[in-house]
């Protein structure tokens, strides 16, 4: 499924898809990200869905992530959250979304190409 340009997967996809090449540097944020990333599937994925999805039963929807990014963001909106230099729960999260997208091709590969 890939997701309208007016998604607000398209815009954490812009800002924090860069992050994944970091990757590469650091092996401890490779985990972090994983563990956000689960975080995100079992908050989306009903337990009954998790059993059948593949891969790893984790088959994550564009639209329940666009709704996730939106409440997500609101929340670090009302708290006046400002990234930092490096990472935090919210940037982990953030950058655990863009995984989530580029490995479900939410947005198509030319969008999320790194």
């Amino acid at each position: 499924m890939n997701d309208s340009p007016g998604s607000p997967l398209v815009g954490v996809a812009a800002a924090y898809m860069p992050r994944l090449s970091e990757f590469t540097f650091e092996p401890g944020l490779v985990a972090a990200v994983d563990q956000h990333a689960a975080a995100v599937c079992d908050a989306l994925i009903p337990a009954q869905r998790r059993a059948t999805d593949l891969p790893y039963g984790r088959s994550v929807r564009g639209e329940d992530l666009s709704d996730y990014v939106l409440g997500f963001t609101d929340r670090l909106s009302e708290v006046d959250w400002v990234e930092p230099v490096g990472h935090d729960f919210a940037t982990l999260r953030l950058t655990a979304i863009c995984w989530l997208i580029r490995e479900h091709d939410l947005l198509g590969r030319d969008a999320t190409d790194t």
